[in-house]
């Protein structure tokens, strides 16, 4: 699968000390014998229609929880998050007409980089969070230690997560013909309501004109498909649930369809880039302004050797007021390196601001600023961006200023739930779905 890397020991960083090491190892034997949450042949499909999105035939939606906590595993906070992406997916196919892979921020995304090991408050210093599958939020010693019980408890917070998904795509809740009733209930009577409904009445129209001509229901506008998708963090998580499939030449990561690199831990001579250039998944990897041409000319040779469509997804990172100074070294790097790689957008994580009473934020114009910039590099370039990664949620929350609402600082105290970093909400997301469609035209 790729080429031999250095024979030194990757170093794994990001990891958490577990202070009970034999406790570590039974919890992974068990991690070990257990189901796998998603299967090869799922993951197969998913690198042939990301390897469409490369050619410009399909377009990637990627979207959830900025990190997942165990307390949201619930049928509200699911529903509520596939209703946006669905919404959100709905408008996308309609403006971009082309075929959309919704690929969920969720069942898995349980673990969150952190800046710093430690974390002082008031002279007391403890772990620093990071997430529910390595310790807990609360400032206290029992809850900050790294606790091997929970990569199991994450385990059955993602099965639950997917199979209450997998319920409601296939038993109708992804049924177009009842897409007016995705919308949450505080998305109602605004001017992103009113542009959704023109939408759906649209589609519905043209639905009932193929089935006045055929006298018979499309199954395809019935149902639809989500992958899921995390950070492969932990990497001792993200060991224990790869296996090798029979009659396939690769173990699989089969904890999540579409496993990614983050920012923090995409170095070539490192742990989780070794790890990824062994599995047969796609593999997505955040690149950022202060990735350099040669780092990025490695990940390129260990994750893609082979160069094949679908195989690798390029997540750039840069923030409005980088991007046009950036994204066209990085393009053109990988464009004279040859790997058909899908061009992602993350407009979130390179905008990311403190108010003046240090709340961490967001600006919904910045954000919708770097995904029309990135639009428009692309396309001087010659090419096209494929996809956005985007940080939401589909609860009535105040995180990010800006959009329709005109929310402001002052906002966010109102419904700030993000444990970690700042999300769109549901109106907010379907506004930058409007965006989207507009700067692609």
């Amino acid at each position: 699968m790729s080429e031999t890397l250095p024979a030194t020991p990757p170093v794994a960083r990001q990891q958490p000390t577990y202070p009970d090491a034999e406790a570590l190892a039974r919890t992974l034997h068990q991690l070990s014998t257990l189901p796998p949450l998603v299967t090869s042949w799922e993951i197969l499909r998913l690198k042939r229609q990301i390897a469409d999105a490369v050619a410009g035939r399909r377009f990637l939606l990627q979207g959830g929880d900025c990190a997942e906590s165990f307390g949201d595993a619930t049928a509200s906070v699911i529903t509520g998050r596939l209703k946006v992406l669905m919404q959100m997916s709905l408008v996308l196919i309609y403006g971009l007409r082309k075929p959309v892979v919704r690929v969920g921020r969720f069942a898995g995304q349980y673990a969150k980089p952190r800046s710093s090991d430690s974390e002082t408050r008031g002279g007391v210093t403890l772990p620093a969070y990071r997430g529910d599958i390595v310790n807990a939020a609360a400032f206290t010693p029992e809850a900050r230690t790294p606790d091997p019980g929970r990569l199991l408890r994450a385990y059955y917070k993602a099965g639950l997560t997917l199979n209450f998904t997998r319920a409601l795509v296939d038993g109708g809740f992804a049924d177009l013909n009842n897409a007016e009733n995705w919308e949450l209930d505080f998305v109602r009577d605004t001017p992103m309501s009113e542009a959704y409904h023109d939408i759906v009445a649209r589609i519905q129209d043209a639905l009932s004109f193929v089935f006045t001509l055929t006298d018979e229901h499309v199954d395809d506008f019935r149902r639809a498909e989500f992958f899921t998708s995390h950070e492969a963090l932990i990497l001792a998580y993200e060991q224990a649930l790869t296996r090798t499939v029979r009659n396939l030449d690769v173990p699989f990561n089969l904890s999540t369809h579409l496993p990614w690199i983050g920012l923090r831990t995409h170095d070539p001579d490192g742990a989780h880039v070794a790890y990824a250039a062994t599995i047969g998944n796609p593999i997505a990897v955040k690149v950022g302004h202060e990735t350099s041409t040669e780092t990025l000319r490695l990940l390129l040779r260990h994750l893609d050797p082979d160069r094949e469509p679908g195989r690798l997804t390029l997540i750039a990172r840069m923030g409005a007021n980088r991007v046009e100074d950036h994204l066209p070294r990085i393009v053109e790097t990988v464009r004279a390196a040859g790997h058909p790689v899908l061009w992602v957008c993350d407009a979130m994580h390179g905008n990311t601001e403190s108010t003046a009473t240090g709340v961490k934020t967001r600006r919904f114009e910045n954000i919708a600023s770097e995904v029309e910039q990135s639009f428009r590099i692309h396309k001087a370039l010659g090419g096209h961006l494929g996809g956005v990664h985007l940080e939401l949620t589909g609860e009535d929350v105040t995180e990010c200023t800006g959009g329709a609402r005109g929310l402001s600082d002052d906002d966010l105290t109102r419904a700030y739930r993000s444990t970690v970093d700042p999300r769109l909400n549901a109106e907010q997301a379907l506004e930058l779905a409007l965006r989207i469609v507009g700067s692609a035209a």
